[in-house]
């Protein structure tokens, strides 16, 4: 294993390799220093949640597997994280679902306050955390339709509003609190399984019913309320009521943020591609990073190609001010911890890459039709040392990398697999 002499002078030569393309790799580490991700909560524990209810949708969401070690308290969870946290460079963000509530009471979706989450805000505080929100609008027994904020029942319309009223106010509360604004995204699973006759119907009242929930006012300094779509799930697959195309209707009539989920698309559209299109009209970006394999099945993000295309646009179009990024994915056939700390790491990876592509000669090749240059760079960049630059970003955060890192997540996953 390399020690820190090696890192050291890997990096001494990195430095100089970067600045004859006129990139400076301490300026590259510091921007990325700068960019907080926002770790999803419900990959520790398979999207289950802690609520003491009955219900049995889950609007099309399944984490697979049975790996040992899954959090089953806040506690537990808690810890999971403290754990992963310590693996991850930089100060980041936890987003919790409305699910993972902590109280012995037990309330349904239409009573939560703010109280029964005081616990994980006290946590945020002592960490150096920023939290999000999430309304949870599945797995309970009024969403077994797969219809929610859509539902032709105005009493099911109506507690599904109430939930989404007290999420705003309890991710309003925590922006408050922690002095960072809370994103609070919707996304609902409401849709059809085989093909609907009225689709309007169905969207005039989700659009009634978003617009009841959104009726207070927040500041921004406190609250982003976001919206996100969906392309299919399982038992909607002919027609989901919040499509994109509707999202990014609404969103810009109504001034929201709006949530691209890499997995929420046909697998031949580029996620990438559609930031600077979106960005032209709408203020907030909330970004989604998953790894669909042939649908949304939220696989583990890797450093691959579609990643690092999302991490390039964010940053060559100056994105990174305006767009919240968030990871969401679960996989139960593998650590849950180890599967938290290679997603972040991964996006803060392609990130660096980002960061460190000579973006002004390439913008100056581009818009003077140099096509030739621009594909010659762009490959031959490929083989900048870039693993020197995130190894010193790591050993100045004093988190690991390597084998070192591997010998921590697998420490970590044999003390928690006699978890029942």
């Amino acid at each position: 294993m390399p020690g820190e002499g090696d890192v050291t002078n890997n990096y001494d030569l990195a430095r100089e390799a970067f600045a004859g393309w006129g990139v400076d790799t301490d300026a590259a580490i510091t921007a990325l220093s700068a960019v907080p991700i926002s770790v999803h909560c419900w990959q520790g524990d398979d999207v289950g949640g802690f609520e003491r209810k009955s219900g049995t949708s889950g609007g099309g969401i399944q984490a697979t597997g049975n790996h040992p070690g899954r959090a089953r308290n806040p506690d537990e969870l808690r810890a999971d994280l403290d754990f992963a946290f310590a693996q991850i460079p930089g100060r980041h963000r936890l987003n919790l679902h409305a699910c993972y509530l902590d109280t012995a009471e037990q309330p349904d979706r239409d009573e939560i306050e703010y109280r029964h989450f005081a616990s994980w805000v006290d946590w945020a505080k002592e960490n150096g955390l920023g939290l999000d929100f999430n309304p949870t609008f599945f797995a309970h027994a009024k969403a077994d339709d797969n219809l929610t904020l859509s539902h032709p029942d105005a009493g099911i319309r109506d507690f599904w509003i109430e939930h989404g009223r007290r999420c705003r106010e309890i991710a309003a509360a925590m922006g408050r609190e922690l002095g960072s604004a809370a994103v609070n995204n919707i996304w609902v699973p409401d849709g059809s399984k085989d093909t609907p006759v009225d689709r309007m119907a169905a969207r005039r009242r989700l659009e009634a019913s978003l617009d009841a929930m959104f009726a207070e006012t927040f500041q921004k300094s406190e609250l982003i309320d976001a919206v996100e779509s969906k392309l299919f799930g399982i038992g909607v697959e002919s027609m989901t009521v919040g499509s994109h195309e509707f999202y990014l209707g609404y969103a810009i009539r109504k001034g929201t943020a709006l949530c691209l989920d890499m997995g929420h698309f046909h697998p031949t559209e580029s996620v990438a591609d559609k930031l600077s299109a979106v960005a032209l009209s709408v203020e907030d970006i909330l970004l989604h990073v998953s790894r669909p394999v042939r649908w949304d099945s939220d696989h583990v993000v890797l450093l691959n190609d579609d990643l690092l295309a999302m991490a390039q646009e964010l940053v060559f179009a100056d994105l990174l001010p305006r767009t919240r990024i968030g990871l969401d994915f679960f996989d139960a056939t593998i650590s849950r911890t180890a599967a938290w700390v290679v997603g972040v790491r991964n996006m803060q990876k392609a990130l660096l890459r980002a960061f460190l592509l000579p973006q002004a000669r390439l913008k100056a090749l581009e818009a003077r039709l140099d096509y030739t240059a621009r594909l010659v760079l762009t490959e031959e960049a490929r083989d900048l040392p870039f693993a020197a630059v995130w190894a010193e970003y790591c050993a100045r955060a004093e988190v690991p990398v390597g084998e070192a890192l591997l010998g921590r997540l697998e420490a970590y996953q044999a003390a928690v697999s006699g978890r029942g």
